[in-house]
């Protein structure tokens, strides 16, 4: 049985890169290419790419950029939009549970949401952190973002979700916020790129900053800062907030 998050992007390249969430990519890889100290000879490993935006754009300035994707069709686009823009970029069909790249970038992205925090344990949102830790190379660094846990407890996701949503966007409604499992549960409806309309009950885990530390000490990570995480405005001077819906992290691989 499909899970809700590989049947929303069956058919949803053209649709997720219309996403409000989807716009903010140049300023996004600014914020990344002054992370790296603009090294071009930085290895990028891009886990949950989606249609490839940042890889693209990461790509065209320069740097070689791997993309990984369990969703065919988003990987369809991303290829396509690659294609017309010239770059290389390596996309790759792949589960981030089950990564098998050993010391092999020097820096690992997870943006908005890629793989992690869709999926539906616990268990396997860490396996995916496990994975990028592995990936990378001694030194290497590791940039994601992932749901503020602390918003839902001061803000209605119900309102902040209807508020930023664009006209063509998905819809999401009856929400519902367990206290007990950080997991927002809600009716996503879209429609996909051949003009279907689509219903599904989805759900996502939400993050408190003291979590996200833990997690990522235990599996070697040293250096870990979090911030809040601002549409295309990533930025080392945004403390992290109850208004933040996302927060932005940085992490450091240190040799054992």
């Amino acid at each position: 049985m499909k899970q809700w998050y590989e049947t929303l992007f069956e058919n949803y390249g053209i649709g997720y890169d219309k996403e409000c969430f989807a716009q903010g990519t140049s300023g996004e890889c600014d914020f990344i290419e002054k992370e790296i100290g603009h090294n071009k000879k930085c290895r990028i490993l891009d886990i949950g790419c989606g249609t490839g935006r940042h890889s693209i754009e990461l790509a065209r300035r320069g740097y070689t950029v791997t993309g990984i994707d369990l969703s065919e069709s988003l990987l369809k686009r991303a290829k396509e939009k690659a294609k017309e823009e010239g770059v290389s970029v390596e996309f790759i069909q792949a589960d981030a549970r089950s990564l098998t790249f050993e010391n092999a970038f020097d820096l690992v992205i997870m943006l908005c949401e890629g793989s992690f925090p869709l999926m539906e344990t616990d268990e396997m949102n860490f396996a995916i952190l496990g994975n990028a830790y592995r990936a990378l190379t001694s030194g290497g660094k590791f940039i994601f973002t992932t749901l503020n846990g602390l918003f839902p407890l001061f803000h209605s996701v119900k309102d902040f979700l209807a508020s930023s949503t664009l006209e063509g966007n998905a819809n999401y409604s009856d929400n519902s916020f367990d206290l007990m499992t950080f997991r927002d549960h809600n009716l996503t409806t879209f429609v996909d790129d051949s003009g279907n309309k689509k219903e599904l009950q989805c759900n996502e885990r939400y993050y408190v900053p003291p979590e996200i530390s833990w997690l990522l000490k235990s599996l070697g990570f040293k250096s870990i800062d979090i911030y809040g995480a601002k549409l295309g405005q990533f930025s080392r001077n945004d403390p992290l907030a109850t208004e933040d819906f996302e927060m932005l992290v940085i992490a450091v691989k240190i040799a054992r």
